[in-house]
C-alpha cells in the first residue's frame, strides 16, 4: 500500500519555503504513513506498540540536508516547536495514538559471528512510518526508543556517545557516496543507562528506503513458513527491483540484486578503508546500504588485518576479511530464498539444478567485486588507462603501507601531489613511510607507470582529489564532538557535520580536521555496547 500526502499536508508542502514541512506537519506526515508497505504486511512481520518516554529530551544535532530532502523545515528542530520537535523524534507521544498508528519493532533472526543466534529484531528500534516527497519513499526510525518484545536481555536503549558515532557517519558516508542509511537528528536525555559505566540516554533518528536485511529472511526459513518467506521476497522485489519480475526465476533475480549491490558496497568500504565491525546477518542490508553503526572505524595508519570491534577477539570482522564475510552471508541468504527458487521447474531433479543456479549467482560475488575493486585502486591512483599490472601496482603500495603503518586517507590524498618526473615533490607523501627507500622504489614503479598516461600532473591531481576523500570521520574526531556533547556543547558536533558533508574539497578552515591523529586516539576503543 503506497503512501500519500493528505491535501492539508500537500497544501503546506506548497505554502512554505522550499515545500518544508513544519514540526506539526512532520508529525502528520509520518503518521500518515502508517499503512507503509512494509507495515502492511502484518503482525507476522512486526509488533507495534509505543516508544518508552524518555524525561526531558533536547536537540543533540539535526542533519538541515536530510531535513530538507524529505521537506521538513530544519528550522523546527531550534525554532518555536523545538520541544515539541525534541518530544516527537525522543518518541514521547504529544497525543494518544490509535493502535493502527503505533510505531512498529520488526522481527528478523540471523547468524552472529558466524554463529546461528536464532530469532532477533528490533531490540531497540521502532519504525514510526513512511514519508514521501517527490516520488521517493523513505522509512522514518527512532533507535533507543525502549525496549520491544525483540530486546531479549537489552534495556532497549541508546547512549550519547554511539548516537553522536552513527549519526555523524551516516551522513559521512552519504557524502563520500556510499550506499548508507541517513540520520535525521539525535535527541538526548539525562535519563541514565548502564553500559560499562552510567551514561546518558540518546535516540538517534534513522532514514532509509527499507531497513530489511539478510536476517529477515533467514527467520521465516528457520521457522519453516514459507508463505511468509514469499510474502517477503514479493515485498522487496515489487518496491525495490520490479525488472526482476521479468527474470525466468524472480527470486533467483532478487538474489543476484543482493550480490551486485552487496559487492559493491564492499568495493566502497574497501576503497576508504571503511571497517564496520560488526557484519552480522542481521546488519546486512537486502538493499546494498550500510546499516547499523555500532563499533565501525575509518582506519588511520594502514592495518590490512585491522579489527575495529574490541569486542571481536578472534578478528572475523577484520579489514582484510570484510569482502568474504559478505560473501559468506550472502550464502546464508541463498539457503533462505531456495524454497523459492524454481517454482516453474519439474519437481523431478528440481532440487539440485535450484541449488546449481544459486551457486552460480553467488559466484557473481567474485566476477564483480575482484575487478571492482581494481578500477577502484586505479582511480585511487589517478590511472585513467587499465594496463596489466596495475592491481600488482596496488598490491605493492598495501604491501608497503602495511608494514609501515601509514596513514590510508592521508596516502592515497597526498599521493596526487606526486610528480611524473619531478621527486622533489614525494615529500607529503613519502613522509609518511619511516622505510623512505621501500617508499622510493614503489615510486619509481608508480612514475613508470605514470609515463603511459595522458593526463598532467594536474590533470590526474584533480581527478585524484575526487575519489580520495581529505576529510572522514576519524575515531578522535567523533570522540572530541562526543566529549564535547556530554557537556551539552554541541558545537563540535554541528562543525564536524559541516566538514564531513564536503569530504573531497580542501576547506582550508578546517584543515586541522584532515591531520594525522594524536597519540591518545591509539588508547581509543569501540565495542558492541552500544
Amino acid at each position: 500500500m503506497s503512501f500519500s500526502p493528505s491535501n492539508a499536508v500537500r497544501a503546506a508542502w506548497d505554502e512554505t519555503p522550499a515545500g518544508a514541512l513544519s514540526m506539526s506537519e512532520i508529525a502528520r506526515a509520518i503518521e500518515i504513513a502508517k499503512s507503509s508497505s512494509f507495515a502492511a504486511l502484518g503482525t507476522a512481520f512486526l509488533t507495534r506498540l509505543p516508544a518508552a518516554p524518555v524525561p526531558d529530551p533536547y536537540l543533540v544535532g539535526v542533519s538541515r540536508e536530510m531535513a530538507e530532502s524529505i521537506g521538513f523545515d530544519p528550522d523546527a528542530a531550534t525554532g518555536r516547536d523545538k520541544d515539541g520537535f525534541a518530544a516527537y523524534f525522543a518518541g514521547n507521544p504529544t497525543r494518544d495514538w490509535p493502535s493502527d498508528a503505533l510505531p512498529y519493532a520488526a522481527v528478523y533472526s540471523g547468524h552472529q559471528f558466524g554463529v546461528w543466534a536464532g530469532q532477533l529484531g528490533d531490540g531497540r528500534a521502532l519504525t514510526l512510518g513512511e514519508v514521501e516527497r517527490d516520488g521517493t519513499r523513505l522509512e522514518v526510525q527512532l533507535k533507543g526508543a525502549g525496549r520491544t518484545p525483540y530486546s531479549r536481555m537489552g534495556d532497549g536503549r541508546a547512549v550519547l556517545r554511539s548516537s553522536i558515532r552513527e549519526f555523524l557517519c551516516s551522513e559521512a558516508m552519504h557524502h563520500l557516496g556510499i550506499p548508507t542509511t541517513r540520520a535525521l537528528t539525535v535527541i538526548g536525555s539525562d535519563l541514565p543507562v548502564r553500559r560499562e559505566t552510567i551514561e546518558t540516554a540518546a535516540i538517534v533518528t534513522r532514514v532509509a528506503p527499507s531497513f530489511v536485511r539478510f536476517g529477515h529472511f533467514e527467520h521465516f526459513y528457520s521457522n519453516d513458513r514459507i508463505d511468509d518467506l514469499k510474502t517477503l521476497a514479493d515485498h522487496v522485489i515489487d518496491r525495490f527491483c520490479p525488472h526482476c519480475r521479468d527474470a525466468d526465476d524472480p527470486y533467483l533475480a532478487l538474489l543476484d540484486e543482493a550480490v551486485r549491490s552487496t559487492a559493491e558496497l564492499m568495493t566502497q568500504w574497501q576503497g576508504v578503508g571503511f571497517c564496520h565491525g560488526v557484519m552480522n546477518t542481521d546488519n546486512m542490508s537486502i538493499l546494498g546500504l550500510t546499516i547499523d553503526y555500532g563499533p565501525f572505524g575509518f582506519m588511520d595508519g594502514f592495518n590490512a588485518h585491522h579489527v575495529c570491534n574490541h569486542s571481536d577477539t578472534q578478528g572475523r570482522y577484520s579489514y582484510s576479511r570484510q569482502p568474504q564475510v559478505a560473501y559468506w552471508n550472502l550464502f546464508c541468504l541463498a539457503q533462505a530464498l531456495v524454497p523459492l527458487f524454481g517454482e516453474n521447474l519439474p519437481e523431478e531433479g528440481r532440487a539440485e539444478r535450484v541449488v546449481e543456479a544459486a551457486q552460480k549467482v553467488l559466484e557473481r560475488f567474485k566476477e564483480r567485486f575482484a575487478p571492482a575493486l581494481v578500477a577502484k585502486m586505479r582511480a585511487k591512483l589517478g590511472l585513467e588507462i587499465e594496463r596489466d599490472g596495475d592491481d600488482k601496482l596496488a598490491n605493492g603500495l598495501f604491501e608497503i603501507m602495511h608494514a609501515n603503518r601509514a596513514d590510508f586517507t592521508l596516502t592515497f590524498r597526498n599521493l596526487s601531489k606526486l610528480s611524473k618526473s619531478d621527486a622533489s615533490h614525494d615529500a607529503p607523501v613519502r613522509d609518511l613511510f619511516l622505510d623512505r627507500a621501500a617508499f622510493d622504489a614503489w615510486a619509481a614503479q608508480y612514475r613508470e607507470r605514470l609515463a603511459h598516461e595522458p593526463r598532467d600532473d594536474a590533470a590526474r591531481a584533480a581527478a585524484m582529489s575526487r575519489v580520495n576523500p581529505k576529510y572522514l570521520l576519524r575515531n578522535h574526531l567523533a570522540e572530541q564532538a562526543i566529549r564535547r556533547a556530554g557537556e551539552k556543547d554541541f558545537s563540535e558536533l554541528a562543525r564536524l557535520l559541516d566538514v564531513l558533508r564536503r569530504p573531497y574539497d580542501e576547506q582550508p578552515e578546517y584543515e586541522a580536521y584532515a591531520g594525522l591523529p594524536p597519540d591518545w586516539a591509539s588508547e581509543l576503543e569501540v565495542s558492541c555496547s552500544s
